[in-house]
């Protein structure tokens, strides 16, 4: 295992520093992952809405996120934290974590075995190190800021498709109404320029079999800092391109993630 690192906050940062960063996300988001595996497939419990009612959040939820403070804490004690559940935490320290606990609850309550735990290190704002465990699959993907992307440690690279209309797009859907009636519309945009559209249920996988290669692209409005800042440096690192969608009108913002040759008439439809 390796040893705990503090960073001070006025120092430069080495690959040293965001190795020893990587390696306590790793540490977290498997804390995380024993609290969750033993509980897929049963009985869920502690069930309860947040935002809507198909906005779900359940005890597996905290009890994960609570094993992830649990590291950080003994790791990196008074780093700032953001959690889905649990909220900021810690002040305003240069370097902040960046944790969603179960990112596809909703799966993860019908027995769907796609969900993950992501964990991102940022530092100055900028994401330096990030992890996207998949506990079904025993799928770690993982990157630095100037590392290789890597799944379960082995360098990834994501698609270098340039041509659209045979491209496999992944997307996701808010859990507002009135969202997700625009987000119908773009799909329906999308649909029929693109060789076809999967919806997994969890932005994370999405970004980390994007960053992989099992999808060419993938796009959605809506998505928190917690669902994609590690994601987003996953695809970064395997070579995709990572563009924000800007909120406009109905439209909250979100994120799109493609190869340079795809990311703009992407962006034109989306």
């Amino acid at each position: 295992m390796m040893p705990s690192a503090r960073i001070g906050y006025n120092a430069g940062v080495s690959a040293a520093d965001d190795d020893a960063l990587l390696a306590v996300a790793v540490q977290a988001a498997r804390a995380a992952a024993r609290e969750l595996m033993p509980r897929f497939g049963e009985r869920a419990s502690g069930v309860h809405t947040k935002s809507t009612p198909t906005d779900l959040v359940s005890d597996a939820d905290v009890a994960a996120e609570a094993a992830i403070r649990r590291v950080l804490a003994k790791r990196r004690s008074g780093d700032p934290i953001l959690g889905e559940e649990g909220g900021a935490s810690g002040g305003d320290g240069e370097v902040r974590w960046v944790v969603d606990p179960l990112d596809g609850t909703v799966n993860y309550l019908f027995g769907i075995p796609a969900f993950a735990v992501s964990v991102a290190c940022l530092q100055a704002g900028e994401a330096v190190a990030g992890v996207v465990l998949d506990p079904v699959r025993e799928e770690c993907f993982a990157a630095t800021r100037a590392g290789a992307a890597t799944l379960n440690g082995r360098p990834i690279r994501g698609s270098q498709r340039a041509e659209l209309a045979t491209a496999m797009v992944a997307t996701g859907f808010g859990y507002d109404a009135a969202v997700r009636r625009r987000q119908a519309e773009v799909v329906a945009r999308v649909l029929p320029r693109v060789r076809d559209i999967r919806r997994v249920g969890a932005a994370a996988l999405d970004l980390a079999w994007c960053a992989c290669g099992r999808f060419d692209a993938y796009y959605e409005r809506g998505v928190q800092p917690w669902d994609v800042a590690a994601g987003n440096l996953v695809c970064r690192r395997a070579g995709l391109e990572v563009r924000e969608l800007p909120a406009g009108g109905a439209d909250p913002a979100g994120v799109a993630v493609a190869p340079a040759g795809l990311i703009d008439e992407l962006l034109e439809l989306v």
